[in-house]
């Protein structure tokens, strides 16, 4: 129920369409009042909420290529679920990472493209490579796009949108994001930065895939939807912290 454009599931899923709900990513602009109103909310992918969080306040500045963006990201092996496939095992994960739905395939590329397109972008093309890590659990994203703009600008733009937000945090410059510090918990690590060799902005972003990626989402939707307090019952910090 995350995507608008029948074609489009077709296409990533190879099954019959059934509609499109709210989507529930509170921290999109617009999102958390149209869930609010809501009874039915599509709860995003793990890979899309990363992924769609880390470009978003790019998207919204300007001044960067978004017909062109780059995203290469590691996963745990819960990310599969917990089908019981050789490929999953410890003995064939363990110290191997490998990269899998190769050559811009992931059924996650549509729904991160329309999350941005939402935004007000004419047209927004992801090339995205997940990767299967050794780990059982957290996602870790790289986004690159050309840019016209500074670093400060950049970092700006990540500020003023997620400022107020309980669970993303732009952490402080010198600092990059970690799984380990993260499971557990529903919130989101990022930080930024401007190759002025190439031009290109890069974002990093951490999540635990089964907490703002999945469960952790799910409640903060849940509460939105009862009129809770939206953070109820979920932690900001992980375990590892």
């Amino acid at each position: 129920f995350r995507l608008k454009s029948e074609q489009a599931w077709k296409q990533y899923y190879n099954d019959s369409y059934a509609g499109a709900w709210a989507y529930g990513l509170p921290e999109l602009p617009g999102k958390r009042d149209l869930i609010k109103k809501s009874s039915r909310v599509a709860n995003p992918g793990c890979y899309a909420t990363a992924i769609a969080l880390a470009a978003a306040p790019a998207v919204l500045a300007g001044g960067v290529d978004v017909s062109d963006i780059v995203v290469v990201a590691a996963s745990g092996t819960t990310g599969a679920g917990r089908s019981t496939k050789v490929s999953l095992s410890a003995s064939e994960i363990m110290n191997s990472m490998v990269s899998y739905k190769f050559g811009g395939v992931h059924q996650h590329t549509p729904e991160i493209e329309q999350a941005l397109v939402e935004l007000g972008s004419k047209e927004v093309k992801i090339s995205f490579t997940p990767i299967l890590a050794p780990m059982p659990r957290g996602i870790l994203a790289t986004l690159t796009a050309k840019t016209t703009l500074s670093e400060d600008e950049i970092r700006k733009s990540y500020e003023k949108l997620y400022q107020d937000e309980p669970f993303v945090h732009l952490l402080s410059k010198g600092q990059l994001p970690e799984t380990s510090s993260l499971t557990g918990s529903n919130s989101v690590q990022m930080q930024v930065a401007v190759d002025t060799h190439t031009s290109r902005l890069i974002v990093s972003v951490a999540i635990d895939n089964l907490g703002k990626g999945a469960a952790g989402q799910a409640i903060q939707n849940a509460n939105l939807i009862s009129g809770l307090m939206e953070t109820t019952g979920l932690s900001a910090l992980g375990i590892g912290q």
